[in-house]
């Protein structure tokens, strides 16, 4: 991680933990917000305005929460507004790299190596890990933000009064619905994944495991109903939260991650939905199986011979 602006030791994917073994996630610490005329957000200061060409955003997609603004990106043809740079799968000593990998990119603006050292561009001191995703300023060359829950927000409403995009994936009829939900499948399924798989003691892998299990269970009875998406008819940024946990449940959660009660294939409705999101081309083609194995069986914590299992395949 970064300490003061300089890298000091190697890369672990258990960030923090509580006295209990439970893992604890980083907080993001770029918190500003892109605007249609450049007003400050829920969060940090002014001076981002939607402009064409004037942000880029760094993504892993091995990374859930890089990948739902990719998507989102997608839905809202934002593609010639933002640039984009892909890390490597590999997750090295120095955290995200830069490179040749199938699929991945290098730092098309900075040509820096290492995401790290995007970070110390935008802060000199930073201390913490530098994650992904990362959107970032061309014009200030300076961070916005890096929390996927605020990007895909913004780019959801920040640019609609210059695109002719009607997709809405935050109708305000359904926000308070979709804040519950999504703080649900946050804590206990987004994050609860990985709650299990880098819990350090056995109460805190089985308590996160049953949470894990229980949402899964109550979004399956949910669609009992025939419903296509979480919160009826239309599809909202709930959807896409829970999208991109399910498509790697089985290929690296079920197995490296212990939550192994069943697969999500065996689970009627879910695996409906799951073939439903998938087939939606936008959400398709930011799905790349190689670099969710490769990633998640290179960490070293978890998988020491670096052995990358070779099913499952897909099964949407």
């Amino acid at each position: 991680m970064l300490v003061n602006g300089q890298w000091v030791d190697k890369w672990d994917p258990v960030q923090a933990k509580d006295d209990q073994g439970r893992f604890v996630r980083q907080t993001s610490s770029f918190r500003h917000w892109i605007t249609p005329d450049g007003s400050p957000g829920p969060t940090g200061n002014g001076g981002y305005q939607a402009e064409a060409g004037r942000y880029h955003l760094y993504v892993a997609l091995i990374c859930p929460w890089a990948s739902r603004t990719l998507i989102v990106r997608k839905l809202k043809k934002l593609e010639s507004w933002i640039s984009l740079s892909v890390v490597e799968p590999f997750l090295t000593e120095q955290g995200w790299r830069f490179g040749d990998f199938q699929g991945a990119t290098h730092d098309h603006l900075h040509q820096k190596q290492y995401l790290h050292e995007v970070y110390t561009m935008a802060a000199s001191d930073f201390t913490g890990r530098a994650t992904v995703p990362v959107l970032w300023d061309k014009k200030n060359q300076t961070m916005v933000n890096n929390e996927s829950a605020d990007i895909i927000r913004m780019l959801n409403q920040a640019f609609d009064h210059v695109i002719d995009n009607k997709i809405n994936l935050y109708p305000d009829a359904l926000s308070d619905e979709i804040e519950q939900w999504n703080q649900d499948i946050y804590q206990n399924l987004n994050n609860g994944v990985y709650r299990a798989g880098f819990a350090t003691t056995q109460f805190a892998y089985e308590e996160a495991y049953h949470h894990v299990f229980d949402t899964l269970d109550k979004i399956e009875s949910r669609l009992h109903d025939g419903r296509p998406f979480i919160h009826g008819a239309s599809m909202t940024e709930t959807d896409i939260r829970l999208f991109v946990t399910l498509i790697r449940f089985d290929a690296a959660y079920y197995g490296l991650f212990k939550c192994n009660r069943n697969l999500i294939v065996q689970m009627p409705k879910l695996s409906e939905y799951l073939k439903r999101l998938y087939a939606i081309p936008e959400i398709q083609e930011t799905v790349n199986l190689t670099h969710i194995k490769q990633g998640y069986y290179s960490m070293q914590s978890l998988n020491p011979n670096g052995i990358v299992p070779i099913g499952p395949d897909l099964v949407v």
